[in-house]
């Protein structure tokens, strides 16, 4: 009888444990992420978010898969549970810039202006560069009657997205 050859066997290895060989959960989990993007990309949302699940199962914490599947639920119409993911993503890391950005614009969209101001501060601080973000808050304030304020965000992300100014009405300048 012959034996199998150590290559032929690290070949049936990696083919049955999906080329995870060797590979950290996290690393496995990233691979997840990977698959669930690319998935999602494709317009398969539901291989999308069985892929970021399996990321779950190895890497409970992982902020990728959490935040993304949260964009799979906000865009099923499930809000609740988006925010949910938003939230658990920034659990793992309070400073996760794409989490903070949906959770405003979910929480903007549910009239919690206080909160969504807050956390539109949270992602121009996090991200300084963020047109988006400062154009948002910048249109909350003025919302809620922090004019000066609100037009200063707005000046901000035209600075920062020159394409913006379209969309914003600043006052002129004396």
């Amino acid at each position: 009888m012959r034996s199998i050859s150590f290559a032929l066997f690290m070949l049936i290895v990696v083919g049955v444990t999906g080329c995870s060989f060797g590979k950290s959960k996290s690393d496995q989990a990233m691979d997840a992420v990977n698959r669930g993007l690319e998935a999602h990309a494709a317009g398969q949302i539901d291989k999308a978010a069985e892929a970021y699940q399996q990321a779950l199962d190895l890497d409970p914490g992982n902020k990728f898969a959490l935040f993304d599947l949260g964009v799979v639920d906000d865009s099923r119409g499930r809000p609740i549970s988006a925010e949910n993911y938003y939230r658990m993503a920034l659990t793992a890391d309070p400073n996760f810039g794409p989490a903070l950005y949906n959770l405003a614009i979910l929480r903007a969209k549910a009239g919690a202006s206080q909160e969504a101001i807050d956390l539109y501060r949270r992602v121009t601080e996090v991200n300084p560069e963020s047109a988006e973000a400062h154009l948002n808050l910048g249109f909350m304030l003025r919302e809620v009657g922090e004019t000066d304020e609100g037009n200063a965000m707005l000046q901000r992300a035209v600075e920062l997205n020159p394409s913006m100014a379209s969309r914003v009405n600043l006052p002129s300048e004396p």
